[in-house]
């Protein structure tokens, strides 16, 4: 017996011996593939950092979505070697396809894509390239809206728009609103979020960039959703996924979140059975294309299908692997996985963990009310800037039209034009110059409201110049006088363009400023700056053109009549002009002089012909006006605005 004993004791310590040899020799067989490993990296990243700097970025813009285990260090050394140049283009190059890699991975947080991003702009904006600037700053959008840092994306959105419109880029501007539209679902606005989806769709179907497309109807599927529509966003959700399978097949994550939304349709209409379908399919696509691990989250949707349907032990293995996978991003999006795990271990019969589920889902409730406060008064401003910038692009929409009618109008006047000049024809065949003026002229059909506005200024400058021309051939004085009033008049609707096409607001004129101008014109026609001094009491005030041209020809009648009558033997004197809103619908014109005035019994001087087109604008205006006599002349009146305008 204790011969077996002692046979068994040395047994067992040659067994122990030869299983310390062989775990000795997996770690060391280990290590050396670890080494391996390890060496076919560096040797990677050795062969790509040996080639010339350019073909270093060539590399980090092709593998963002590849080498995962390298790009890191590639890009880090590149951006170490170009910034020691001074090609700032370059530079930018590199910190946006680092951005690239960022977004892709999401390795790290949203703040260290957001920096990439933003050093790319601030290199690109050293630059001259618009193109670039504006595609930076429609992606820094993007990473704003991410973080939800909405204000700021909104101001980067709508100057990337500016760029694109500057370039004439309709695909650029169709996805600056894509985005824009992304914006109203974080605002929780869907219907303005599928209003901007209809605007660019067409677009992107035109130019075949199915990618982008596919990002729109899923913005659909989401829209549609929260506003009820439910068999538009399966439509939808159809039409996205069509688009991925057949055009661009290698947009994995677009299909994993269309098919995400589907589940989230059928659950909300309680169909639990497709949702776990459509749910479990995210998963799998999202499982091969990242690792389990990464596409974890996606599993708490799983896991709220199998509860719902009854499964809780299967609801509650989803649900449990899935918050792992969050636990290391935000908590504020586990209140109603935690929620639902308290309901499966309730229903399992483990209260404590229930109790225990429960109560996180009330500090990630907590956690989600301080978020929803800190960002609600950001979102109402988002809300508020966004209505205002709507309007501007609605009102630049309605100035391209107008400016798309007068091309027409231009066109169908060359026309005519052709006609009665055809028998020219021949000759300005033969002289180049001419040639090319009309060339140039047919180019200018694409001039905005400004340029036209301009035209018609100079166009009046140009019966202006008839006029007076005209009138210095004349001897009869009546007449010269009359030629003289038509001059001005033509004079005043002429400032108005110069100061339309001068200004900032194509819709409306500063009467002040424009008074001033008016009178400093009639002051040099009647040769009388020295002796009479016209001055405006009143505010600055903008009114729109249909009002502004009127007022003005009122007002260039009675400084023309104050001039001519008022201050006999060329005596000093002053006009004074002012024009207030006395409330929101009442405009009120006043035009004083101290001259000599009326004296009664006597007949008016002149034609009368100035009398009654004040007379005329007056009620064009729905106005009425009021004449005193009293240390010279004051002339008043008030217009109703709401007719006026």
């Amino acid at each position: 017996m204790p011969s077996k004993l002692k046979f068994r004791k040395g047994f067992s310590y040659l067994f122990e011996l030869a299983k310390s040899f062989l775990s000795v020799l997996f770690i060391l067989l280990s290590s050396a593939e670890g080494f391996s490993q390890q060496d076919s990296q560096i040797a990677r990243i050795d062969s790509v950092l040996s080639q010339p700097l350019d073909s270093i970025l060539v590399w980090v813009q092709h593998n963002a979505e590849k080498d995962i285990e390298i790009f890191e260090k590639v890009v880090t050394e590149g951006l170490r070697r170009v910034t020691k140049t001074s090609d700032n283009e370059k530079i930018g190059d590199f910190h946006s396809a680092y951005g690239d890699w960022h977004s892709y991975h999401g390795i790290y947080s949203g703040d260290s894509l957001i920096k990439q991003t933003e050093l790319a702009l601030f290199y690109y904006l050293k630059t001259d390239n618009k193109p670039k600037i504006a595609e930076t700053r429609k992606n820094l959008a993007h990473d704003y809206m991410s973080v939800r840092r909405l204000v700021e994306a909104q101001n980067e959105l709508f100057k990337a728009i500016a760029i694109y419109e500057e370039l004439g880029d309709k695909v650029g501007v169709a996805k600056a609103h894509r985005n824009l539209s992304s914006s109203y679902l974080y605002t929780d606005e869907p219907q303005k979020a599928i209003d901007y989806l209809d605007k660019v769709t067409s677009v992107f179907r035109e130019v075949e960039d199915y990618n982008t497309l596919s990002y729109c109807y899923l913005s659909y599927i989401d829209a549609y959703s929260r506003i009820g529509k439910y068999e538009e966003a399966n439509a939808a959700a159809e039409e996205c996924l069509s688009i991925v399978k057949n055009k661009v097949p290698g947009e994995v994550f677009v299909e994993v979140r269309a098919y995400s939304f589907k589940g989230d349709i059928s659950f909300n209409q309680e169909n639990y059975q497709q949702a776990l379908k459509d749910y479990q399919k995210a998963f799998d696509l999202c499982e091969v294309q990242i690792g389990r691990e990464r596409a974890a989250t996606w599993l708490t949707e799983v896991g709220m299908a199998y509860l719902k349907l009854g499964d809780y032990q299967n609801a509650l293995k989803n649900l449990l692997e899935g918050i792992k996978a969050y636990d290391k991003q935000d908590v504020s999006h586990l209140a109603r996985p935690y929620e639902s795990i308290a309901e499966c271990y309730e229903e399992l019969g483990e209260h404590k963990n229930a109790l225990l589920y429960l109560k996180k889902a009330k500090e990630a409730k907590e956690l989600v009310h301080k978020e929803q406060v800190a960002n609600l008064e950001s979102e109402g401003i988002i809300k508020y800037e966004t209505e205002k910038k709507d309007e501007a692009l609605a009102a630049t929409e309605a100035l391209l039209n107008q400016k798309n009618r007068t091309q027409n109008i231009i066109l169908s006047a060359s026309g005519l034009l052709a006609l009665l000049l055809a028998g020219l024809f021949y000759s300005f065949r033969k002289n180049q110059k001419a040639t090319k003026v009309i060339s140039a002229k047919n180019a200018e059909n694409e001039l905005l409201l400004k340029e036209i506005h301009h035209r018609v200024k100079n166009n009046l400058e140009l019966v202006k110049s008839l006029i007076s021309l005209q009138s210095a051939q004349l001897e009869d004085s009546a007449t010269k006088d009359a030629m003289i009033a038509s001059q001005n008049r033509v004079q005043s609707m002429g400032i108005i363009h110069q100061k339309l096409y001068q200004g900032t607001n194509l819709g409306s004129i500063e009467m002040k400023d424009y008074f001033l101008n008016l009178g400093e014109g009639i002051l040099d026609t009647f040769d009388a700056e020295d002796k009479i001094k016209i001055s405006c009491v009143m505010e600055d005030l903008e009114l729109d053109v249909d009002t502004a041209v009127p007022l003005g020809l009122i007002v260039n009648e009675l400084l023309t009549n104050s001039l001519k009558y008022a201050f006999p033997e060329k005596a000093a004197g002053e006009i004074t002009i002012s024009l207030e809103r006395k409330d929101d619908k009442i405009l009120s014109l006043l035009v004083r002089d101290n001259g000599v005035g009326k004296t009664d019994g006597v007949k008016p001087k002149g034609t009368g012909f100035g009398t009654q087109l004040v007379s005329l604008l007056t009620q064009q205006l729905n106005g009425k006006m009021q004449e005193e006599n009293k240390e010279g002349t004051i002339i008043s009146f008030e217009f109703k605005l709401d007719q006026a305008a």
